[in-house]
């Protein structure tokens, strides 16, 4: 294989606590130095570019098997590239799920075949994600799963939720919990507050998401299962997930691009495409969220990728399905948001700082899933990504590689994007 040499740019390794002007030399497909480099190789010049660990994204929904007029997962996977991301974890609720060791392999085979970036299976923790009794956890490890989860659900019963904790720790496995009490939740549509009185629409409140963070929480501290709890949205969580690692419970969570830049003010337009579970919140809750991702509460952040068709999509609020894609949007979300001011887009609140903010996207999520990424350590596979953060451009859902367009982003000007996306020293996307 080729050797490659990334040149100028600012490395940034949370990992390894580095964050200054070097070169990256890649050989084999492995890190073989960082630091100033001279050697022959395939230069990129990185000059005014971040380089960084390859991005993971923890948490997407490619609707393959079942659904692939949505997502595929090579569709999915050219998206992820286009991204910046080298790896993704992809949620079982497929049709069928994602429950048994052939479904695992499918789903191995098929991100191998597109070969852009890296497709870890997430196996479902119950036979069919019904609830009733567990899947063959040990031989979905065996063909390649990295976690557990019915997310789209939760796990209802207490003692299969229980038994899920147990088992998955045999194998060193987190159970990723989506933490939702349905009798709660009812027939809700956004957050239960004042815009959903104000709009007319049915409210799910904090508590549904509350109630199960901590019974999850009772269980995990309980057995010593490792929990993950995903898609955290109320400030209530927040300080549940704090008090919680502070007394030492075996717990991780992350947070949603979505959840960190949008209120559920949004929801006045009744744009279907602002219709996720867990839903929008209130500005406290927002504020909570960046809290605890600015103070490592929050470890990881997450596009929670979830594709729809435009004719499901396309109807009134209260009938459209939850969820929006973001595989294409979560990195300059992320950067004109919540990172360090901009420039002609106005002054932003840099509430995360470059380390903070590539953490939450490289050794967290890797540290989480147990896998070999997220850093640039000599040795390493060499999945990086390159980040221009002055390019100012406006999304256009029509440019996607994503093959659905449900995203609330359409039309923001935003700054910053992946240069180019490396997997295993080839270079998969570049702008």
């Amino acid at each position: 294989m080729a050797h490659l040499l990334i040149k100028g740019g600012r490395v940034i390794d949370p990992a390894q606590g580095i964050d200054k002007r070097a070169d990256v030399l890649v050989e084999d497909g492995r890190i073989a130095a960082v630091g100033r480099v001279a050697a022959k190789a395939k230069a990129i010049d990185a000059a005014g570019l971040i380089v960084t660990p390859g991005l993971i994204d923890m948490h997407v929904h490619f609707r393959e098997p079942g659904n692939e007029a949505e997502e595929t997962l090579a569709s999915g996977a050219a998206a992820a590239a286009a991204g910046g991301f080298t790896t993704v974890a992809v949620m079982p609720n497929t049709d069928p799920a994602v429950d048994n060791e052939a479904a695992v392999a499918f789903q191995v085979a098929q991100g191998e075949r597109a070969g852009l970036c890296r497709v870890l299976p997430v196996g479902a923790v119950s036979a069919g994600r019904k609830g009733e009794r567990l899947a063959e956890m040990g031989q979905m490890v065996r063909a390649g799963a990295v976690a557990f989860s019915d997310d789209g659900d939760p796990v209802r019963s207490p003692r299969l939720m229980r038994t899920a904790l147990q088992y998955a720790a045999m194998f060193g496995r987190p159970i990723i919990a989506h933490c939702e009490d349905k009798d709660l939740a009812g027939k809700g549509v956004m957050h239960a507050g004042l815009w959903a009185t104000k709009l007319g629409l049915g409210g799910i409140p904090a508590a549904a998401e509350e109630v199960m963070v901590a019974r999850d929480l009772i269980l995990a501290e309980a057995t010593g299962g490792r929990l993950h709890v995903t898609h955290v949205s109320t400030k209530g969580s927040v300080r549940l997930l704090r008090e919680a690692k502070a007394r030492g419970v075996p717990v991780t969570a992350d947070v949603a691009i979505h959840h960190l830049v949008l209120t559920d003010a949004a929801v006045v337009s009744y744009d279907p495409n602002v219709k996720m579970n867990p839903p929008l919140r209130g500005e406290e809750d927002v504020a909570a969220l960046h809290a605890a991702l600015a103070d490592g509460t929050i470890d990881c952040l997450i596009s929670d990728h979830a594709p729809h068709a435009a004719e499901e999509k396309d109807v009134e609020f209260a009938l459209a399905p939850f969820g929006i894609i973001g595989l294409e949007t979560t990195l300059p979300l992320l950067i004109t948001k919540l990172i360090e001011p901009s420039t002609s887009l106005g002054p932003g609140p840099g509430l995360l700082t470059w380390p903070q903010a590539i953490a939450a996207l490289t050794c967290n999520p890797a540290r989480v899933l147990g896998i070999e990424a997220g850093t640039l350590a000599v040795g390493r596979p060499a999945d990086l990504t390159l980040i221009d953060p002055a390019a100012e451009w406006t999304i256009d859902a029509a440019q996607f590689r994503s093959k659905s367009r449900n995203c609330p982003f359409h039309g923001w000007a935003v700054r910053g994007r992946a240069a180019a996306t490396i997997v295993g020293g080839a270079i998969k996307f570049r702008a």
